[in-house]
């Protein structure tokens, strides 16, 4: 192996848009980095995730194909 190639792992500071701060390890070569989403704000980690039918996608299924019922002939 050669020497000196490996880029240096060190501690950084990420930055939420919330305002949580988490430290971690990088070999990014920054001292801090900005998300735009953490764990402490997402939707999905913080329960306040909602399904949502947009534009009712799901009854336009249904009634575009209602008709088709498949019927077995014996």
């Amino acid at each position: 192996m050669r020497a000196d190639i490996h880029p240096t792992y060190q501690t950084i500071v990420a930055t939420c848009s919330c305002g949580n701060k988490i430290d971690t390890r990088s070999a990014l070569g920054k001292d801090s980095i900005y998300l735009d989403v953490c764990s402490a704000c997402h939707p999905f980690y913080t329960g306040k995730q909602k399904s949502v039918d947009t534009g009712g996608r799901i009854d336009k299924f249904k009634q575009r194909f209602s008709g088709m019922s498949r019927t077995i002939k014996r």
